[in-house]
């Protein structure tokens, strides 16, 4: 799958283990790298229902949004690429066409 980042500082926290560590703590820059290794060696969003992490579509004001967990309450947060995002018939976001995300953040959203 083809990942993009909002932003470079994003880009930097996600791709090396030194900085995530020092932002999250170790147990959640693992899964960080776990996570992101999964999404990149995945086809499309719907193989990632398989994997660990428990991806998952979000609610509320994150609605469009979906979200990995990592440690604790942090979670790996991403929409899909496409504009707009390939819709089933029932207007639900069809996971199998989603082949391109852009993560936008790297946080808790319950709190």
């Amino acid at each position: 799958m083809d990942i993009s980042f909002k932003t470079g500082k994003l880009r930097n926290l996600c791709n090396d283990d030194r900085k995530a560590t020092r932002a999250h703590g170790r147990p959640c820059a693992k899964k960080l790298r776990s996570r992101l290794d999964d999404l990149a060696d995945c086809g499309n969003l719907e193989e990632m229902r398989f994997l660990p992490g428990r991806c998952h579509e979000l609610e509320g004001d994150l609605v469009g949004h979906f979200a990995l967990d990592l440690h604790g309450g942090m979670r790996l947060v991403f929409v899909p690429a496409e504009e707009p995002p390939p819709q089933k018939a029932d207007g639900g976001v069809d996971w199998r066409k989603v082949t391109a995300i852009h993560i936008v953040g790297v946080r808790d959203y319950h709190g």
